[in-house]
This record gives C-alpha cells, structure tokens and sequence, in this order.
C-alpha cells in the first residue's frame, strides 16, 4: 500500500516533535504536503498515522463503519489516565452503551441545572480581584473549571473530600500538562515504576489517592441514594442500560476521570484565549459587552447562552484555538477507503481538527480572528468541528460551550479589564491543549 505524502524522518524524531510544538508540526506538514500526509507519532515503532484536513475526506473517516476500526490500539496512551472502562477507550456494543447512559447529563433540561452553579462558582473565585489587581488567566480559569467539574459533575459539596480533591487533582494535571511528565504516556518503556520516587511509580500513587477519594463518593452517594441531585454523577447512578444494568463503580470512576481529563485543562485553555482574543481587539469586545448590556441586570443563564454574537465569538475562538487538534484517532481493521484512497490494516486515520479550521478555501483570512463569519455562514459538521464528530465526537460539547459562554459572561458583566501586555502571543503546548504563551496577565480597571 503507497501511503501518500510520508514524512520521511524517523519516527522517534517526529514523535518528540509532536509532542513539544504540536501546531508548528502541523502546520510544517500541511504547508510541505496539503490537505493529507503521512506521519509515525505513535511512539517508536509507530504504525502510519495519515492526517486528513479535507472536509470530503473527514466526512469519509466518520463515515467508516466502525466494526471496520479498532479505536482501543489507536489511542491506547490514554488507558494509564483515564481506565480501560473509559468511553474514549470502548468499541461497538460497549461504546453505544456507555455513550446512551451518558449523553443525557449533557443535554435538555439538565442543562439548566448547571447554569446557576457555573455561573455561582465564577462569582467565588472572582470574589477577591479589586481595581489595580493583576490576575492571570492561565490561572484562574483552570481553577474556575476545576471546580466546576468536582460541583457540578461529580457532585461534590465544599468540604474535605473536596479540598482534598481539588488539591491533588490540580497538582497532577498541572504536570501532566509538562512535556516531561505527558512523554511517559506517549513511551511505554518509561512506564517503569521504581518506587514512589520514580516518575512512573510516583504517578500510580497519586492515583490511588484520587481513585480511593473518588470510591469513596461513589460509595457515598449509593448509600444516601437522593433523587433530588442534578449532578452527572447522581444521574449517573440512576441510569439503567437495556437489559436494566447500572454503571459499575469502575466504570464510574472511569467516566468521571475522563471527564475530568477531558473538560477541565481544555476548556479552561479555550477561556484564556476568549479573554485575550477579545481584549486584544477592541471592537470585539465593544460588540460583545454591548450585547451582555442587551440583557439588563442578572440575566438567567439561558438568556445569556442564546446571544449570538456571544456564541460567535466563542465559535471564532473554537476555530482558531479548538478543545484537541484532532479527532479520536481510529486504526485500520479491514481495508477501508477514504477519499478515493485505499487504507489497510494497521493504518491510524485522524481528522485533523486544527488544518481542517484554517483552511483558507473555506475561511478566508483563517489566520485572523473574525467572529462575524459564523453570523454571515453556516459551515458542515466536517468544516467545523471543534469538539470532533461523527459517533466518536465529544459528548460534553454542548456542556463545554455553555460553560464557556457563561464564564466569560459572568466575568465580563462584573469587571472592566485590560491586557497587562499587549504584545501578541504564541499558541504553546499544555497538556492536551494549546493555551496562549505568558499565561493572559490582566489587570482589573473597574469592578
């Protein structure tokens, strides 16, 4: 089988490339190659991993049956963090399952619940910046999202469990966001543990700590057994498959991490760059607060979900800086075809999420931040896709988008800020994400 367009360099090179300055590789590859090319980024012996950015061949890859794709090898670096009973991890009969027990948490009237929540938990950690104050984005929104996630996903009320949570949660995914620690998922040969004071065995045990706070509420909740919750763990719980099964707590755990690892670094990197797109260009924000100021005094949070310039705004930031660069890679079990190329066993296919938004035959000036062309224009589930697509694509999306949508409202409704530096910033990696350089210093003008 002729691969088409394969980098040429060893596979170990392009791995450590990826890794430490992901969109540089990706726009060097799309630059040199086009719309698809070939690459090993899977660690030494890589399998190909062909990169699709064409809207025609994104529509292809979800497309594919998926009893012809193994998704499990594909993304098998995640299994360490988020368990083998994860979603992201699950194939055909046991993905279809977990994907119809979860999707409900995140959707319809659910949605309502969690908008005074988000909304409350912005307003407390904001409750402190005065006039002069410098704040950085970088960190406060992770530790806005981070409490979202313990409150409003897994339920839990401030208290010990709680602070202890939060504690060792933030601690860990702030390494893990580190080019070091995150190579150790990437390099199974690193995954050596030698006592608590090697890198491998250091990450197991802080697990253990979480995953035992995490059984614990889990064990809690079971026995308290309260209907009256809305939280996605309480749902969670409540839920019958179809043959009246509930959720395992391994698989609880599971999902919760997931979650987590999914929605928390993500989308507070996607806030950093609302709040440095929007204050870097002036008649953005002039638009935006003119919009909120629409609503009058505390606006319910589904009034303040549905203002559409608001949305496009957070749409034009999803483009040029989406939750992951890719989609969830899928590796080849029986010959497939996509965009008229045939593929054959063991070949890892990836939409690519990040070329797919800044091909300028669909969005002129991709480089530039517009939000007005998601007023002007609707674009495919296959040109826009921030959150991934097909039946692989993110569940929490429409959680994520209202979560951001209400953040940003709540801050910019209650304070006056500026850009404690003006100079432009370079995407850099953390984590999973691509986050704006010198973390987004602002500084409070008026309250």
């Amino acid at each position: 089988m002729k691969l088409p367009n394969e980098i040429k360099t060893p596979s170990l090179l392009q791995t450590l490339q990826l890794i430490a300055s992901p969109t540089q590789f990706l726009d060097n590859c799309a630059a040199q190659y086009g719309n698809t090319f070939t690459v090993r980024v899977l660690g030494v012996n890589s399998p190909p991993v062909v990169f699709f950015s064409d809207s025609q061949a994104i529509s292809d890859c979800f497309a594919v049956p998926a009893k012809s794709l193994d998704f499990k090898k594909a993304t098998h670096v995640f299994q360490p963090l988020f368990g083998e009973k994860s979603i992201v991890l699950q194939e055909g009969v046991s993905h279809n399952r977990q994907r119809q027990l979860l999707m409900p948490s995140f959707h319809g009237d659910r949605m309502k619940y969690y908008g005074e929540s988000i909304c409350k938990i912005t307003e407390e950690v904001t409750n402190q910046w005065k006039h002069g104050m410098k704040v950085s984005m970088q960190e406060v929104m992770p530790d806005i999202t981070l409490q979202i996630i313990l409150q409003v996903v897994f339920g839990i009320s401030p208290g010990e469990r709680y602070e202890q949570l939060k504690k060792l949660l933030s601690k860990l995914l702030d390494d893990i966001t580190t080019p070091w620690y995150s190579s150790l998922f990437f390099f199974p040969p690193l995954q050596q543990d030698l006592g608590a004071w090697s890198p491998w065995g250091n990450y197991l045990k802080r697990r253990e700590y979480i995953d035992k706070l995490i059984y614990a509420e889990i064990d809690q909740r079971r026995l308290e057994n309260d209907d009256s919750r809305t939280d996605v763990l309480s749902l969670l719980l409540s839920v019958r498959d179809e043959n009246g099964e509930q959720m395992s707590d391994d698989e609880l755990r599971d999902q919760l991490v997931s979650l987590l690892l999914l929605g928390y670094e993500t989308t507070a990197g996607v806030l950093s760059w609302l709040f440095y797109l929007i204050h870097y260009h002036e008649d953005v924000k002039s638009k935006l607060l003119n919009e909120l100021d629409s609503l009058g005094d505390r606006p319910q949070p589904e009034e303040i979900a549905q203002l559409p310039y608001l949305t496009a705004v957070c749409q034009e930031t999803l483009r040029l800086h989406p939750i992951a660069l890719i989609c969830t890679p899928r590796m080849v079990k029986e010959n497939v075809e996509v965009a008229g190329s045939k593929y054959e066993y063991g070949t890892v296919l990836v939409p690519c999420i990040y070329l797919a938004h800044r091909r300028t035959e669909v969005y002129p000036e991709a480089e530039k931040f517009l939000p007005e062309r998601f007023l002007n224009q609707k674009f495919s589930p296959y040109e826009f896709l921030p959150f991934g697509g097909g039946y692989r694509g993110c569940i929490g999306s429409a959680f994520s988008l209202y979560e951001m949508k209400l953040v940003l409202a709540t801050i910019l409704s209650r304070f006056q800020l500026r850009l404690a530096d003006n100079r432009s910033v370079k995407p850099v990696r953390r984590g999973i994400t691509i986050v704006p350089s010198g973390g987004v210093p602002m500084v409070i003008v008026d309250c």
